[in-house]
């Protein structure tokens, strides 16, 4: 029995997906998670421009905390040129954390200071 287009489209080819995921660098794909979890962060301090509607700093405090934790286990791995615009980024994100917060984390408290140490402005 063959597959009709809409049947074949509800079940991915994960042998073609996982052939796709394979010819992609890892630090390619470390980059990318760093990116998206960069931006949802963003958008859970509210930093978009729907601003106060999707902001939850519990949940940014997460995202922060992760991506320091992901930038701090592949700072070997990964070089100087993707590492420096993506610590830039994460220490933007700390600041906005502390700004946002009605109660400020004491320095070296904050989401992700565990990994990078406490963060000024």
């Amino acid at each position: 029995m063959s597959e009709t287009p809409a049947e074949s489209s509800a079940n991915p080819d994960f042998d073609a997906m996982t052939r796709d995921i394979a010819e992609v660098p890892a630090v390619e794909v470390i980059v990318t998670v760093a990116v998206n979890l960069m931006s949802a962060a963003a958008v859970k301090l509210g930093l978009t421009e729907e601003g106060e509607d999707h902001k939850d700093l519990d949940e940014a405090r997460k995202l922060v905390h992760a991506l320091a934790g992901l930038l701090d286990a592949t700072a070997t791995e990964i070089s100087s040129f993707h590492a420096a615009p993506l610590r830039d980024g994460l220490k933007s994100l700390q600041l906005a954390f502390r700004e946002a917060s009605l109660v400020p984390d004491e320095p070296g408290q904050g989401p992700g200071e565990k990994y990078t140490g406490a963060v000024y402005g």
